[in-house]
This record gives C-alpha cells, structure tokens and sequence, in this order.
C-alpha cells in the first residue's frame, strides 16, 4: 500500500486528454464550469450617470446656494439640456447625467422654492456621479475560465448581452453498490442476513453536490460476470463508474479483478489510510473507474478524498474542499499508523476552529452516522499520533 500523501500527488498529476465542452443557453449555465474567458466589450456604464435621484450641478456653483431649475432629465433619456453656470437639472437614479454638470446634490439636500433649489448640505465634486467603467471596463476580464458560473455571473453575462456561454460537461458518474445482502429503497427484507444499502444514495448525494450527474444503478449481486457485465455497460454510459464493495481481499471481492480484466489502467490499489485502505483508483483514456470499501463511513470519506477530486478535474472545477486549522478541546486517540479520517465536530468561535467528540461513536467504519450534525473530519497523518487537548490539528471542510 502507498502513502495516502503519494495518492493524493498521483491524483493531482493525472491529466484530462479532451476536456467535454459544450454551449448552454445562459439559465441553464447555472452551477457549471465557464469553459472560455469572459471579456467586457464595453464600457459600463458608458458615460457618466447618476446614482440616485437628485439635482445635476457645476460643482464650482456649490457655493451660490441657489440654483436655477431648467429641466428634468429621466432615466432612459438622451440628455438634451446642457447644465450652464447658476443652474441645475432634476435627474433620477440611472440616468445620463446631463452635459456640462459633474456633480449631482441629492434630494434630501436641497429645499426647492418655485424654480429654484436651495442649497441646504453642499457635497464634494462628483458625489453620486458614477464614473465611466466604474462596474467593468472595455478590455476587463470579467469571468476566467474555470470559474463555477452561479448567480453574480449570470447577472454579468446578462449584461453583457451574452445569451449562451461554453462551457465543461458535468462529468457522468455511474453508481452501483456490490453485494448480495443488500437490500435497495422499498425492497421487502425476507432474512436478517440482509441489510439496507446506503452508499449508492450517498454517492449518488455526493455526486449532484459537486457538480457531477449521477447514473444510479442500484446493487448488485456478489457475481463476478454480474459485476464484469454491469460495469461494462455502465461505462458506456458515463466518465466514472464508482463501485462499493468488493475492492478487499474476501473470496467474493471481484470488482477489483474485474477492474483488471476490462482492460484498465491501475492509477494504485491500496493506500494506508483509515477508513478506506483498499481504495482502488483506474482509468483509459478519460474514463475512470473507482473502487471503494463497502462499509458506509469507509466509503462516504473516500468518495470525498478521491471521487470528488477526479470529478472536479474532469470539468476543471475549483476545489470545494478545504483543510482548516482547528484547536483540539479534548483529548484524541490516534487509532492505526495510516493517515487517519476521524469523525469529529467542528465549531467557530471569535474567528477560531475548535475540534470535540461529543457523541460520536467508537467502533468500525461503518457508524456513517458520525458524520451527522456540524461535522467534518480530523486529519492526522501516518506520522502523527494522538492529540491533546489545547493541541492544533488539521481539519477537512466538506462544505
């Protein structure tokens, strides 16, 4: 087995041949990665324009405290009176501001008598007057590529007239959990041996938060041509077939045989890290097949630590996991020499992290109950061993 550290680097240094593209209408772009640069081809705002409603005035006139009213000047309108020495324009929040005037006093500042304003609370030169480029200037780069397109960038392209936008394909992950004493949603339990499965619904889960479209395909039986058959059509469907159960070392384990037997590259097989060291990572060309533990907290942490990374590559999606530096408030066990995923709770208290226990549970992995509440998961490397309380420690952010 390889060093979780020497994992991570080979999945950081794997290469996407050909990157999937393609062009969405703008309100379908919603949560996918910009695949090109978004430049401005103007100017916004193109010229001069008023930022609330008030009086369009030569600044140098602030002083004369009363001004002569010669016009109104809405929103949506071409200016056609020009701002002279000694008078003013009514203007409205958006629109042009009027030639010759660099400086608006709002409403609230002035007191008008008949066709006069009174001057009550002069302003600087150029208040409220916002300037050409002020929201993106011609030439900006306003969206670079990669970037997960949500709402602010909707409302940019918008304004840009952009109606479509290129961008990467959601990578399609197929998903089927192994074993013959599973029992999927609604399926009658007829004997005790059976048990529920839940690691294809997680996976499938886990799929949609970052960005990927899940193909669920169930449970299948423990059956080596079963699973060869199953995993076959699966990848003529999808980018990633990702498969639970079956990567250890029982005499019904096949899906890492079948993995070999399909013609696919070993990225590795078995990694020192708990839960999960029988993870199994392979690929041809730009398709992948992962295969992880069965036990439900096992296989939940690895789809984190290896699907979603190869997930976020395939679309060049930035990284929406984060280790945090985190304060230990009890003491903890460090349990195997492997890098370690432990279950914990996390809190932010005056800026800083802070790592306890409370109420989760000591056994195998497959308590995927640990990881309910305001969870994440404390790292501790194959060098290190237990903690103090007071100790800092490092902290993987799911969210």
């Amino acid at each position: 087995m390889i060093h979780f550290d020497k994992s991570i680097e080979i999945l950081h240094s794997l290469k996407i041949d050909e990157p999937k593209t393609k062009t969405v209408y703008l309100m379908d772009a919603c949560g996918y990665v910009s695949a090109e640069d978004i430049v401005a081809d103007h100017n916004s705002p193109d010229v001069p324009t008023s930022a609330m409603d008030g009086y369009a005035v030569l600044y140098e006139d602030m002083s004369l405290e009363r001004l002569c009213i010669i016009g109104t000047n809405p929103a949506g309108m071409v200016p056609q009176i020009e701002v002279i020495g000694g008078t003013c324009v009514k203007t409205f929040t958006g629109s042009l501001m009027p030639h010759g005037a660099d400086t608006l006093i709002p409403i609230e500042n002035v007191e008008v008598q008949e066709d006069e304003i009174v001057i009550k609370e002069p302003v600087e030169k150029g208040y409220a007057v916002r300037k050409v480029g002020e929201i993106y200037a011609k030439g900006e780069l306003l969206i670079a590529t990669g970037t997960v397109i949500e709402f602010p960038q909707i409302g940019v392209l918008a304004s840009l007239n952009i109606s479509e936008i290129q961008v990467y394909e959601k990578p399609k992950v197929a998903i089927l959990s192994t074993g013959s004493e599973l029992l999927a949603l609604g399926e009658e339990q007829t004997s005790y041996a059976q048990i529920r499965s839940s690691n294809n619904y997680v996976l499938e889960a886990i799929v949609q938060k970052y960005g990927g479209e899940a193909l669920q395909l169930g449970c299948i039986r423990d059956d080596k041509e079963t699973i060869k058959r199953e995993i076959d059509k699966a990848l003529m469907q999808s980018d990633i077939v990702v498969a639970t159960g079956g990567v250890s070392v029982g005499d019904f384990d096949f899906v890492k045989d079948v993995i070999y037997e399909l013609g696919y590259d070993v990225v590795f097989k078995g990694v020192r890290v708990k839960p999960g060291q029988h993870i199994m990572v392979a690929r041809k060309g730009d398709k992948f097949i992962i295969g992880l533990p069965g036990f439900a907290y096992s296989a939940t942490v690895t789809a984190l630590l290896y699907l979603v990374p190869i997930m976020e590559k395939l679309q060049y999606r930035p990284s929406a996991m984060r280790i945090v530096k985190a304060t230990v408030k009890e003491a903890f066990h460090k349990r195997a020499k492997k890098a370690e995923f432990t279950a914990c709770n996390i809190s932010l208290v005056r800026g800083k992290y802070y790592v306890d226990f409370k109420g989760k549970k000591v056994g195998t992995s497959a308590i995927l109950t640990n990881m309910l509440g305001s969870a994440a998961l404390l790292v501790t490397s194959e060098e290190e061993g237990s903690k103090d309380a007071g100790d800092e420690v490092n902290v993987l952010l799911w969210d």
